[in-house]
Formats: C-alpha cells, sequence, structure tokens
C-alpha cells in the first residue's frame, strides 16, 4: 500500500468534498471546478451583435462569463480604424471588469485562387492582430472556407498552411495566436484540416475547434478530435451545450481528459429575448458538464 503525505491526504479529502456536494451532480459548486483551468466566454455572434462594449461587458458579468471573442462588423465598433487612444479606452473598460478580450473574430480566408486576393487577406489579418493586441486580445481567429472548383485540394491546402505561417510568425511578435476556426464545406472536415495544419508548422498557428456535424463522421468525434488535438490554440467553438444534436457532454469529457485550459467559447444560433438569463443558463450546463467529465477522468 502506498503511503501518502498528510498534505495528499487533505488534498484527497477536501476532493471527497467537493464530490459530496454535488447531489446527482445537479450544480456544480465553485469548489470543485477550482480543478478545472478551463473558462466560459462568448462570441458576439449572435448573442452579442447587437452590444456595445459597455453592454458586452455588463451582460457577461451579471452572466459569469468570463471572456469575448469580438466577431468582426458588430455593434461593438471594435475594428481596425479604431485611433490609438480609442483602442486604449476599449482596452481600460475591459481591464477594469472582469471580462477579458479573448481576441478578435474575423472572416479573413486564404483560399482565394486568386494571388490579389490571398494577399490582401493577408495583410488584412495582420491589420486585426495589431488590434487584437491593442485592445488587450490574446489571438485572432481565421478560416478556411473553400475548395475551388478546377484547383486541386492539394494546392488549395500547402497555400492555406504557408499563410498560417506567415501569419503565425508575425502574431507572435505582438503576443498573438493565429487560430484557424474549422469551418467551411469540406476544408471544415479533420483530415483537411490536420492536412493543412501539418503545412503550418509555426507552432502559433493553432485550431479553434468549431462542434461541426462534419466532427462526427468518418471514424467519429474521439477519432477526429485526436487529429488536431495537440495544435489546439486557447479557444474552442461550441453552440448552445443543450443542443442535444452534438455530444457536448463527449466534448467536455475529452478536453477535460486533455487537461485543456482554453476557452470555451459560446457561438450560439438563437435569439433569446433575455440575453443574461440565456447566458447563465449556459454557464450553469458548463459547470455541470465540466463537473461531470472531472468525475469520469478524475482530472481537473
Amino acid at each position: 500500500m502506498r503511503h501518502i503525505s498528510r498534505k495528499e491526504f487533505i488534498k484527497d479529502l477536501s476532493l471527497l468534498a467537493g464530490i459530496a456536494a454535488l447531489p446527482g451532480m445537479a450544480q456544480a459548486t465553485p469548489e470543485y471546478l477550482k480543478a478545472s483551468k478551463m473558462k466560459l466566454g462568448m462570441v458576439t455572434y449572435l448573442w452579442g451583435k447587437d452590444m456595445d462594449v459597455p453592454t458586452l461587458i455588463r451582460s457577461c458579468s451579471a452572466a459569469g462569463i468570463g471572456g469575448v471573442e469580438l466577431r468582426v462588423d458588430h455593434a461593438h465598433g471594435v475594428m481596425p480604424h479604431l485611433s490609438a487612444a480609442e483602442r486604449k479606452e476599449v482596452k481600460k473598460r475591459f481591464a477594469d471588469s472582469s471580462v477579458k478580450v479573448v481576441g478578435m473574430g474575423t472572416n479573413q480566408q486564404y483560399d482565394y485562387p486568386d494571388p490579389a486576393k490571398l494577399r490582401d487577406s493577408i495583410e488584412k489579418t495582420k491589420e486585426f492582430v495589431r488590434l487584437s493586441a491593442d485592445v488587450g486580445g490574446s489571438g485572432v481567429k481565421v478560416k478556411p472556407n473553400q475548395f475551388h472548383k478546377g484547383v486541386p485540394h492539394e494546392q488549395t491546402i500547402e497555400q492555406i498552411g504557408k499563410a498560417l505561417n506567415e501569419l503565425a510568425k508575425y502574431a507572435a511578435d505582438f503576443g498573438q495566436q493565429i487560430r484557424l476556426e474549422v469551418h467551411g464545406n469540406e476544408t471544415q472536415d479533420l483530415p483537411n484540416i490536420k492536412a493543412m495544419m501539418d503545412v503550418a508548422t509555426h507552432p502559433n498557428a493553432t485550431v479553434c475547434w468549431n462542434c461541426n456535424p462534419e466532427d462526427l463522421k468518418d471514424g467519429g468525434l474521439v477519432h477526429n478530435f485526436n487529429l488536431v488535438k495537440d495544435r489546439f490554440g486557447d479557444i474552442v467553438h461550441v453552440r448552445e451545450l443543450n443542443d442535444t444534436s452534438y455530444p457536448y457532454q463527449q466534448l467536455m469529457d475529452l478536453f477535460v481528459g486533455m487537461n485543456y485550459d482554453g476557452w470555451i467559447l459560446l457561438e450560439c444560433r438563437t435569439d433569446p429575448a433575455d440575453k443574461i438569463q440565456a447566458l447563465t443558463e449556459q454557464k450553469k450546463i458548463f459547470n455541470n458538464m465540466v463537473a461531470s467529465a472531472q468525475k469520469k477522468t478524475g482530472r481537473g
């Protein structure tokens, strides 16, 4: 029998006490969730698309949501045209609150067959990298979008990977991460995402899991998750966590099992009248799912 130290014994007792405080796992307690480093945030699409910065901060704070990815072209108005003083003001507003700017959510893509369009998208991404750094964010979400008729898939995959490498190197100088969303017709298939990341070898080029139906095909969730889990960045996109069309509890089990410490960002598709109440409900569901995953895996 292994001898344990007094410190370990007390730690184990504390953990058991935390579990005991979860009747039927119906409501996770903050004490138990301290072990998990995953954080719940939101994307301004769609629940926050009409909120300005003060409203975003107020709504997230009220619901216990710790961070926000600012999707471009939304009411928050955080875009590259902001002056240095305006960027400083945005940064201060978030810094003075309990809500963090997780980064910018852009629509920049690198699948264009036209070299001029490709270069334009790369340069616009660099603008968002600088903006994210100025307002206190930590990265920029980008995406593959599609394959094009007459262009071999392998050529597009290599082009996207090379663009990601260039941007990852550039963003590293600003303390920013490049986050490739699993997105787009066919491009969102995980073997294709893996192929892009095999080209994008810079460690600052990362994958943003996106909870698509395609995650469940060709080997299933675990197989596809394992294809890219070594390249996950700081963010994951999820829809409403009580949407039973996607195995969210299994996904949380996987992230807890690998000790993921990034942001789980709500990118919800409904339009509830009371957004704060809806966010609060999602926070409760998230807490319970994480607690359940911790119980199964024995990890934080």
